[in-house]
């Protein structure tokens, strides 16, 4: 005898071996031999042979037609030998019956399963709802395997253009569009992003990099809400410095000022004045949360997207001519041997004499004016040109002793560093001309300039806001206070710079705590540093105790964790981005070949623009070797171009005995590597940059 029972949705028949009152031993076709319970049994048979049976229900459950079997069955609950005699004759033969249970089983929308083998007819108005839903599904099945024709044969349906950044980079893998792509893609043996490449479906690439990173980091957009800025209402004394600032042109979030008194005395105060919103925005408030979601000002060639509202930054910047709300750190120091003498941390409102703008100014304020009051550069360079050069004459003294502390401070540094600090290569500035909207759309015609690093401006504002981001960090560890720190154990390679709430030693920058405190403005960290440090300004010993974070505070971590991820992330847009303009900028020079300088294997750096690329033929030159590259083809969406080398410039490499400086870890040699999100498996995070030696 034979039975045929179900066993986890499935149909299965075999051979009886044995039969209890409640089971049964069978063996399978394939000699497999299984226990079915008696609830499990649906039919009982003596031929044909199992396998026939299952073959003969199945092929005749396709021909009943659901909408009469639906019709003749009963509204009361059945089972399905009932409706196959109802439906075929009284005399429904073993197959008729098998093949009902078949087709019943496979039509939940018309016959729900009451128990093993018994059904109930659905209601009228349900089937037809699933009917639609099971046509429509048909139909984006049909529309799917169309766009996946369409995509193999190199064209891109809108409605995938339309999604083009959700479906690389966040899908809804259970969209039609989603899978179309992932279709195509094994079809024709090519990588989601090179798939759609080549159908065409990127019309910009800047756009491609732009909305990419949009998506992944402002997904509600950039814009902010409507706020305003909160009053301080500290009544704050007047100090008598007359402060200064020195940022670029382009600087709206003017974090830091400085000032000098007391030169010619013996004995001269520094002022480090920072921008004090943490006067007026408190922990918690509709502009702390904003500052928080964004964490830091993302920048970028020819833009940048804010942390804070322009209209409420522009309340707390250091604005020429106002007197500004500040925490000012004042140093004292020897006039003649530069000793530190006493440090004073104030909550006080600062007079801005003065917005100094390097860019227009480092052609004029060099080491040889700073040094030497005698020197005077061209008369062309003497005469005002902007706003900047009308300070100068009354800032010479001041910026020449600044000078002179910063390259006393950064000797310092270098000796607890154990080595000096180089900056063999420059620094570029991309100035994007053509575009009169804001925002560029990536055809702009791209401006390099150069300034080199180290220069003075340069150094006396990271000499001074180091000044103050150690000292402060230093300051708050001796109270007790917790603050958000980035610290170095040692300049070995691989050691990475970290940051916690603990004040360990920053060995790249040669000081024994370094705690971001000087762009409140513009890093959400520093904000929170700001609170920490005000808090230790009005209650000194007690700090602690009324500090908006405390020791061990699990809120202080979470800033960490989520800053450290935004920084990375913002830093690795504006590496690939800078790399889209200076491809753009190969471009528009017309630039076919140029020269460089082996750095890593197979690897050169340009030496007038700052391009990094891989080249064939370099495998053999040691670092330092200067050649000629003849440039390939550029890939604006991957970031790429290749290179050949044509020739050997020079006959000697670098001394491997001398210092070299130190690689970025940020540096773009090669294609940008663009996950996309054709899996379960999350994409791997970006890489941490490397810590700036400047603020």
């Amino acid at each position: 005898m034979f039975l045929l029972f179900e066993e986890a949705g499935k149909f299965m028949a075999g051979r009886v071996l044995s039969e209890a009152e409640s089971s049964a031993q069978v063996e399978l076709d394939s000699g497999k031999r299984v226990k079915v319970k008696a609830a499990n049994i649906l039919l009982k048979f003596e031929k044909p042979a199992p396998a026939a049976l299952l073959a003969a229900a199945q092929a005749l459950s396709q021909t009943i037609e659901l909408e009469l079997a639906w019709e003749f069955s009963p509204e009361e609950e059945f089972g399905f030998a009932d409706l196959a005699r109802e439906y075929f004759n009284a005399n429904a033969t073993l197959e008729q019956q098998a093949g009902m249970l078949v087709r019943l089983f496979e039509a939940p929308h018309y016959f729900r399963r009451a128990g093993k083998g018994r059904f109930k007819k659905a209601p009228a108005e349900i089937i037809a709802l699933a009917l639609a839903a099971i046509e429509k599904k048909k139909q984006i099945a049909l529309q799917t395997e169309a766009w996946v024709q369409d995509l193999s044969q190199g064209v891109c349906p809108q409605a995938i253009r339309d999604q083009l950044y959700k479906i690389l980079f966040k899908p809804d893998k259970n969209a039609p569009e989603y899978k179309a792509v992932v279709e195509a893609s094994r079809a024709t043996r090519l990588g989601p992003l090179e798939l759609l490449i080549k159908a065409g479906a990127i019309d910009s690439p800047y756009q491609f990099h732009w909305k990419r990173f949009l998506l992944e980091n402002f997904p509600k957009g950039t814009t902010f809400p409507k706020l305003e800025a909160p009053l301080i209402k500290d009544e704050l004394p007047l100090s008598t410095a007359r402060a200064f600032s020195i940022d670029d042109s382009a600087t709206t979030e003017i974090d830091d000022a400085l000032s000098v008194q007391g030169l010619g005395s013996g004995s001269v105060v520094l002022g480090i004045h920072i921008a004090a919103p943490g006067l007026a925005v408190l922990p918690g408030s509709p502009i702390d949360v904003l500052g928080r979601n964004r964490l830091s000002t993302v920048y970028m060639p020819g833009y940048k997207i804010t942390m804070l509202p322009d209209d409420v930054v522009q309340n707390y910047t250091l604005q020429e001519g106002r007197d500004c709300p500040a925490v000012s750190l004042y140093v004292t120091l020897d006039e003649a041997t530069l000793e530190i003498t006493a440090r004073e941390t104030r909550l006080e409102r600062v007079h801005i004499a003065a917005n100094l703008r390097h860019d227009q100014l480092d052609a004029i304020v060099t080491a040889d004016w700073l040094q030497n009051p005698a020197f005077e550069h061209a008369e062309e360079l003497k005469q005002p040109a902007g706003n900047s050069h009308a300070h100068l004459h009354d800032k010479r003294a001041p910026l020449s002793f600044l000078f002179r502390l910063a390259n006393h401070l950064k000797a310092g540094r270098e000796v607890v560093r154990g080595k000096p600090e180089t900056f063999n290569r420059p620094d570029y500035n991309f100035k994007l001309v053509g575009n009169n909207s804001q925002e560029p759309q990536g055809h702009e015609e791209v401006r390099l300039s150069i300034r080199q690093r180290g220069a003075p401006l340069d150094l006396i504002v990271a000499e001074a806001m180091i000044l103050a981001n150690s000292t402060w960090g230093n300051w708050m560890a001796e109270l007790g206070v917790p603050g958000i720190y980035r610290s170095q154990a040692s300049l070995l390679p691989g050691v990475k710079v970290r940051m916690g709430t603990k004040a360990l030693p920053h060995a790249g920058i040669g000081v024994p705590s370094y705690a971001w405190s000087t762009s409140p403005l513009r890093r959400y960290t520093d904000l929170v540093n700001q609170w920490q440090i005000i808090a230790c300004a009005r209650h000194g010993k007690t700090a602690a105790l009324v500090a908006p974070f405390k020791p061990k505070d699990a809120d202080l971590f979470s800033i960490i964790s989520s800053f450290d991820a935004a920084y990375s992330a913002y830093n690795g847009y504006q590496n690939a981005i800078e790399r889209f303009w200076i491809l753009k900028y190969v471009q528009q020079q017309g630039l076919t070949e140029i020269e460089a300088t082996v750095f890593k294997e197979n690897m050169v750096r340009a030496d007038d623009i700052p391009l990094v690329l891989m080249v064939v033929g370099a495998k053999d030159l040691p670092r330092g070797a200067r050649v000629r590259v003849k440039l390939g083809d550029i890939d604006e969406v991957m970031l790429d171009i290749g290179g050949t080398v044509v020739a050997r410039l020079d006959t000697t490499a670098q001394d491997p005995a001398a210092p070299e400086e130190a690689e970025d870890e940020d540096d773009a040699a090669g294609p940008i590597a663009i996950a996309v999100d054709m899996s379960e498996e999350p994409a791997p995070a970006n890489p941490a940059s490397s810590e700036p030696v400047a603020p």
